[in-house]
């Protein structure tokens, strides 16, 4: 049923092409605070190598992720088969945080469809690639994605959306620091 792989090959490349949808999890060091899994979509996912992944990270009402990767890095990725064969896929790996004032943004920028309301980008350095059967995930028809981000951005001045950022995305609700420059 489950195998692990060497590397993300054409076909894991094709079946995450394929997803509408993923999902997150990070945790903060040790026994305490608060594990995070946070669903993603937009077309927001790209492989960028045989054993390196990456994101465009929007303005949340959070930013867990984010602190939990500068405190120590550990990330997970899952993707879920909702039709077709069914499938979940998982990236093991060390994740950073490459703010758009970072040099390395501009580099990573043209894989993405960069707009308004991205905070960073999450690069993934994968050190454990797997998959399992999903044999209890529902079958779900995909119909649209939402435009709720874009309108939300949409509304608000740049100074509106630093200031949002400074409120909602410079800690973790643990108290971890998260974006450094909003």
């Amino acid at each position: 049923m489950g195998k692990t792989f060497d590397a993300i090959d054409d076909s894991l490349r094709q079946f995450v092409e394929r997803q509408h949808v993923f999902f997150v999890a990070t945790a903060p060091a040790g026994s305490e605070g608060h594990v995070n899994c946070s669903p993603k979509g937009l077309d927001s996912l790209r492989i960028l190598g045989p054993r390196t992944v990456a994101y465009v990270d929007y303005t949340g009402s959070g930013a867990e992720t984010i602190a939990h990767l500068r405190e120590n890095g550990r990330i997970v990725i899952m993707l879920c088969a909702f039709s077709g064969p069914p499938k979940i896929v998982r990236f093991h790996g060390r994740g950073s945080v490459v703010e758009p004032d970072h040099a390395e943004f501009a580099a990573l920028a043209p894989h993405f469809d960069i707009t308004r309301g991205v905070r960073s980008i999450i690069v993934i350095d994968v050190d454990r690639i797997s998959d399992s059967c999903g044999f209890s995930v529902p079958v779900m028809t995909f119909e649209n994605d939402r435009t709720h981000l874009a309108a939300w951005t949409n509304k608000k001045s740049d100074e509106a959306l630093v200031e949002y950022r400074e409120k909602k995305n410079a800690v973790s609700i643990d108290g971890l620091p998260a974006l450094t420059r909003v």
